[in-house]
């Protein structure tokens, strides 16, 4: 019995051996090799193949630099109500009717985006004598009601803080949805059928507004002398002036449309701004239809309304609080230069160090303190710097209510004015602004003419 177990134990060895050896000459003859190759390619290849044909999405770079976090320039208000205006800028009450005018001026200020600059330009125009609430603020930010519930940060691009505008006492008007400037300037417009406006002055959110308290020959006296008038005053006089005087006004222009004082009547005969054209342009179009309808625009002073790009460090110092040395901070600056050339150079808005500083204890000096600083807040925007970089100096606000990517949104807003630009070649045939004088076009000629270039 156990020979035979042997037997069989040796006869399954030396089977086993004899496929053992089959097998690796059987894989070693081409025939085989082939077979399993095209099962490999078939099968295991082409899952592989499938995989590596996934769409990946390729990323851009991180930004080599992104600028600081913005800073509230009037955090005082969150703590306490607003400190009082200079008081030779007090409007009296009603004092508009002193001019014969039928209502009220009120002056409307788009927002979109960057809090701290449309603070200032609010609070610049209080401090100079406009009164709180004849300005109304026009929320177009497309962010429905969440700056009214509180639900954005500072950070984020389209935040507008309600609370700290209801303190200031303006009036808030939200937008249905985003709109475009042009949009926007008609629905200026709108809000004219709905208060009854016969005029109303706009602004643009990026200015800093002030009178001419030190005087200015046949416009004023110097603030606190007999015969000065503020800034709110000189527009009261230039509305009367303009509605006695000119039966057919279109628009008086304040260093160009910074401030204007807007016409319904003449916007209607011409059919409003063309929302075709979004953006920059648009202006040239909707002026050139004014004046090809003979409406009359002229330029008006009030005071000095300075186009710029930054806002001032503390927007106490429009209250011409002495503690407060006028300041102003990019809100979205460059990348630093290397080291070697930071060297002696002073930070923007740093006041020069000239001899003894003025009294800021008195009022009309620090306002020339103020005058100057808005002077380089000016040149600073008009440089090298881009006049428009300010829009995206708030990069947060990711997770929130109605985010949306604040570098997107530039390079979207470029492409549409880059259309509209386009629409305009090819509405009048003709490149630039100077649609009557360069082109000799009527209002009719609209999408009537060949290129003339």
């Amino acid at each position: 019995m156990l020979a035979l177990r042997s037997k069989r134990l040796v006869y399954l060895s030396a089977l086993s051996f004899g496929i053992i050896v089959f097998t690796i000459i059987a894989l070693r003859t081409t025939t085989v090799q082939d077979s399993i190759a095209r099962l490999k390619n078939t099968y295991i290849d082409k899952d592989t193949e499938e995989k590596d044909k996934t769409p990946h999405p390729k990323y851009k770079p991180p930004p080599s630099f992104v600028p600081p976090p913005i800073s509230d320039p009037f955090p005082a208000l969150a703590t306490s109500t607003p400190p009082p205006i200079p008081s030779y800028n007090v409007p009296e009450k009603d004092v508009w009717k002193k001019y014969g005018v039928p209502i009220a001026p009120p002056l409307v200020i788009g927002f979109t985006r960057s809090w701290p600059m449309l603070l200032q330009t609010v609070v610049s125009y209080i401090t100079a004598g406009w009164p709180p609430d004849q300005i109304y603020v026009v929320e177009n930010t497309g962010m429905q009601q969440a700056n009214t519930r509180g639900q954005l940060t500072l950070q984020h691009p389209w935040y507008l803080n309600h609370t700290a505008l209801k303190k200031l006492g303006v009036q808030i008007v939200q937008t249905p949805v985003l709109l475009s400037f042009a949009q926007l300037q008609n629905f200026y417009l709108s809000l004219s059928y709905t208060h009854e406006w016969p005029y109303y002055f706009w602004s643009h959110m990026d200015v800093l507004a002030l009178g001419h308290e030190n005087g200015f020959e046949g416009v004023t006296a110097r603030a606190g002398e007999p015969g000065y008038k503020s800034l709110y005053t000189l527009c009261l006089e230039e509305l009367n002036r303009t509605l006695a005087t000119d039966q057919r006004w279109g628009l008086r222009f304040f260093a160009y449309d910074h401030l204007t004082l807007q016409n319904p009547r003449a916007l209607e005969d011409i059919g409003g701004w063309d929302t075709l054209i979004p953006y920059y342009i648009t202006d040239c179009d909707a002026y050139s239809r004014l004046a090809m309808k003979k409406w009359s625009q002229k330029d008006a002073n009030c005071g000095v309304i300075s186009d710029t790009s930054s806002a001032l460090d503390n927007l106490l110092a429009l209250y011409r609080d002495p503690k407060i040395e006028p300041k102003f901070t990019d809100p979205n600056p460059p990348p630093p230069p290397p080291p070697e050339d930071n060297q002696n150079k002073k930070r923007d808005g740093e006041p020069t160090e000239e001899g003894a500083g003025p009294d800021m204890s008195d009022p009309v000096e620090y306002w020339k303190v103020l005058l100057r600083v808005a002077d380089q807040m000016f040149h600073y925007k008009h440089g090298d710097r881009g006049r428009n970089t300010w829009q995206g100096g708030q990069h947060g606000g990711r997770g929130e209510p109605y985010y949306y990517d604040s570098l997107g949104f530039t390079d979207a807003l470029d492409v549409l004015t880059q259309a509209g630009k386009e629409v305009y070649r090819r509405k009048w045939g003709h490149r630039d602004c100077d649609l009557i004088d360069g082109a000799g076009l009527k209002f009719e000629d609209q999408w009537q003419v060949v290129q003339d270039w």
